[in-house]
């Protein structure tokens, strides 16, 4: 994109951003954002700090404007300045699974559906991340933070598939960790009659795996949950400091 020799920026996408899908000068050349888009979902695959900007952007690929291009410049910009980083993965670990989940309910503010992200970590070591706008609107931030720990649970499940086939004993129950105790009780009560009766089937899933002893829910101070990054743009002390704590490493700044 020629821009080896820019200044690089501290965050990946800035907090006031509003990008639409109606708004700024169409692109002459769409081709051009849709193929930078594509190579940073590939990077994706390595860089969970940036995954909730490549989302966002990735949205505007049927008919992108200057503010997308510009936003994704932004992001380039970041990624100039930290393009030594990556994930650590210790030697030495254990195998308990852990999960942090987070929901930022109604964020789409054309389809009002929530964004929802998760971390997971085996040991210590982050071995799954996905950010996503979830298929249907919520009606309540519980709701929506209920559907990502049950889809959650479903990636814990075949996480613990793949090591099973690999002959790894892991302690179980996995935990899952939520800030909503709303969340938490539906998870774990089947009384919550006028708050649930309208959820998918597919979303009860989760009590099922806590029957079992499977996994275990456990609430989180708001300010700890990792997840966070997944779900919104953070200022930069924060999303650094989220960023060390998903075990990226960074590079020491030239002196």
């Amino acid at each position: 994109m020629g821009l080896i020799a820019c200044k690089p920026t501290s965050f990946p996408l800035a907090t006031n951003l509003k990008l639409s899908t109606d708004s700024g000068e169409p692109l002459t050349n769409p081709e051009s954002y849709r193929q930078l888009i594509g190579k940073l979902l590939y990077l994706n695959i390595i860089r969970p700090d940036m995954s909730y900007a490549i989302q966002h952007l990735s949205q505007f690929l049927s008919c992108p404007r200057e503010p997308h291009m510009q936003a994704a410049i932004h992001l380039l910009k970041y990624l100039k300045g930290i393009v030594n980083t990556g994930l650590l993965y210790p030697i030495k670990s254990h195998f308990n699974v852990q999960a942090n989940t987070d929901a930022n309910w109604g964020r789409c503010v054309y389809s009002r559906k929530s964004i929802t992200g998760y971390c997971i970590f085996l040991g210590k070591s982050l071995v799954s991340w996905k950010t996503k706008k979830q298929k249907t609107t919520s009606k309540s931030s519980a709701e929506s933070k209920y559907c990502v720990m049950s889809d959650t649970t479903a990636e814990l499940m075949w996480i613990a598939g793949i090591l099973r086939d690999l002959q790894v004993s892991v302690s179980l129950p996995a935990t899952l960790h939520c800030n909503n105790k709303v969340a938490q009780y539906i998870a774990a009560n089947l009384v919550f009659h006028n708050r649930t009766k309208h959820i998918d089937i597919n979303f009860h899933y989760i009590r099922d795996k806590i029957t079992e002893g499977f996994i275990q829910t456990s609430h989180i101070n708001s300010r700890l949950r990792l997840a966070d990054i997944m779900t919104k743009p953070l200022p930069a002390t924060h999303h650094h400091q989220l960023s060390l704590k998903l075990g990226l490493v960074f590079p020491p700044s030239p002196t």
